[in-house]
């Protein structure tokens, strides 16, 4: 079995589709990640947006965003399935679990410098007081 990894999938429908469509596409595409062994984790549907460039004579775009626990199969047949449906203009998928994890590390070694650093320092006892003074000479 292929290690559990979590995926960022944003798709953008075609504007001229009707509200109760958006919401049977976004069911459908949940569906077939769950048929698949995956689980959405996220779904946030965030609305209609300006594009940053047109596509396909479309200026606006519905936004759908839906974060993905999965093996990796459920995202190439959600990918398939977004391709050939017409009301889907635009979709990405990005892998954010090596990220995440080392976001994670940074901030725990972060925290572990902080934990260490004396509790009275400032900015300027650290810089030798020079931080924060203004030069003598100068005039505003």
């Amino acid at each position: 079995m292929a290690a559990q990894r979590t995926y960022e999938v944003m798709f953008i429908i075609d504007p001229d589709t009707v509200e109760d469509e958006v919401t049977r596409i976004s069911e459908g595409l949940q569906q077939i990640i769950a048929d698949q062994g995956g689980t959405v984790t996220k779904n946030e549907h965030m609305g209609r947006r300006t594009l940053a460039y047109p596509i396909g004579r479309k200026n606006e775009g519905i936004y759908v965003l839906f974060e993905v626990d999965g093996s990796g199969r459920e995202i190439a047949e959600l990918e398939r399935r977004m391709r050939v449906n017409d009301q889907v203009i635009r979709y990405i998928t990005v892998r954010v679990d090596e990220d995440r994890r080392r976001a994670e590390k940074f901030k725990a070694k972060r925290a572990r410098k902080a934990s260490k650093r004396p509790f009275g320092a400032t900015a300027a006892t650290r810089t030798g007081g020079a931080a924060s003074a203004p030069d003598e000479g100068y005039e505003a």
